[in-house]
């Protein structure tokens, strides 16, 4: 059965197992965004700068690229059980702690922490739900990717609804959340089956010696540079309240979750893979500049529409970081996380900083290159990904697309 073809019944017909799992999902992705509509106040509540607050998703996504190397090895030695409800553990705690500070170095600590739960529960919670799922598995990723979806859209919105209030209620919003969780996949999961074979710390540094696993994980670099730079540096640009802030967000969330379920594997069947990514890519960078010199209501609707270009690139790259390795899929997803990553850690880093050195737009410019640059990394390599490009059903992107937001 073709993924995008399943049957509402199927994706509804599954045990509360998979529902458990799938349903502390949707909180989890809720992380990425959740902060976007209350950096302003986050900022003015610590009496701190915007590159000291962007810090926030720096801590994060560099914990979640280190912790690519550990969650493979974790899982195959504890099963997938025991790390799904370590993660969710760890989210509760340090969402909760992040909650109570009171300068903003304490809160990037927090952050970090929350950020090695995440990475730990949502780089295992798909082959959890796949493994408990009834009837096949095309539904049950599909229910998978209707929970990213869903967690990245409503993020922005838990994350103003409650941010309007006070900055520390997301925080805590998210610990109850993860703590319910964590309570229905205690009741509802049963121990998953460990891997045959035990995966260490090296076998996805292993995996980037291939030649086209590496070339896919450079250009995903590059374009998550300028991914992260919307993300985290658009709302100090945006200067919108937590309600209005939250709602654009939720506008690009949508978009980017249908693009890159819906719209990305069709585009692929008709102008394959490395057209789509290219094009998308150069479109993504003339977005960003004119998000960069447009006027407020350009700013506005070039960041909800970037969410489009994002959700498809999304798919395209781990299609193709997946399917071009010879090694075995997790391995090589953690080999190929493990570099994008550090871009996600970056680019909240460098993008205020750099508007300290010159102005507000250059940020922009330099999100525009790296995506141009993105864009000549698949055009010069293009022999080591076409082969695989060409043969990969767009169904694996589905499945794999998991990996994209382990964070």
């Amino acid at each position: 059965m073709d993924t995008f073809d399943a049957g509402a019944g199927g994706i509804l017909r599954q045990p509360k197992a998979v529902w458990a799992t799938a349903g502390a999902s949707v909180v989890a992705f809720m992380g990425i965004g959740l902060v976007d509509p209350i950096l302003p106040s986050i900022a003015k509540g610590l009496d701190a700068t915007a590159s000291q607050v962007s810090l926030l998703f720096t801590s994060y996504f560099l914990i979640t690229a280190i912790a690519m190397l550990v969650t493979g090895f974790v899982s195959s030695r504890i099963g997938g059980k025991k790390t799904l409800l370590l993660g969710l553990a760890l989210v509760v705690v340090f969402a909760g702690l992040a909650g109570t500070s009171g300068s903003v170095g304490e809160l990037v600590g927090f952050r970090a922490g929350w950020g090695l739960g995440n990475a730990l529960f949502v780089s295992t919670a798909l082959a959890v739900i796949v493994g408990a799922a009834a009837g096949g598995s095309a539904a049950a990723i599909l229910l998978y990717e209707s929970a990213l979806g869903l967690g990245m859209a409503c993020g922005p919105l838990l994350g103003a609804l409650l941010g309007d209030a006070s900055w520390r209620y997301p925080f805590f919003g998210t610990a109850f959340l993860m703590a319910v969780g964590f309570l229905c996949v205690t009741v509802f999961l049963k121990e998953q089956p460990k891997p045959a074979r035990k995966t260490s710390l090296l076998d996805p540094l292993k995996a980037l010696g291939h030649g086209g696993l590496a070339s896919a994980a450079i250009s995903s670099f590059f374009y998550n540079y300028t991914f992260f730079t919307v993300l985290a540096f658009t709302p100090f640009v945006l200067d919108m309240t937590p309600y209005k802030s939250g709602a654009v967000f939720f506008a690009w969330g949508v978009l980017l979750a249908v693009f890159s379920v819906f719209a990305a594997p069709r585009l692929q069947e008709r102008f394959g893979s490395l057209k789509v990514l290219g094009g998308s890519l150069v479109l993504l960078a003339l977005d960003v500049l004119v998000l960069g010199y447009g006027n407020h209501t350009a700013a506005v609707v070039c960041t909800i529409l970037s969410g489009a270009f994002i959700g498809a690139n999304n798919t395209v790259y781990t299609e193709l970081a997946l399917g071009v390795s010879d090694a075995p899929r997790p391995v090589a997803s953690a080999g190929y996380n493990f570099v994008r990553w550090f871009a996600a850690a970056a680019a909240p880093f460098f993008a205020p900083k750099i508007e300290e050195w010159t102005d507000v737009h250059m940020p922009f410019v330099v999100a525009a290159v790296t995506a141009m640059l993105g864009a000549l990394v698949v055009v010069v390599r293009r022999k080591a990904l076409t082969h695989e490009a060409e043969e990969l059903e767009p169904r694996h992107a589905v499945e794999d697309s998991v990996t994209v937001f382990a964070n």
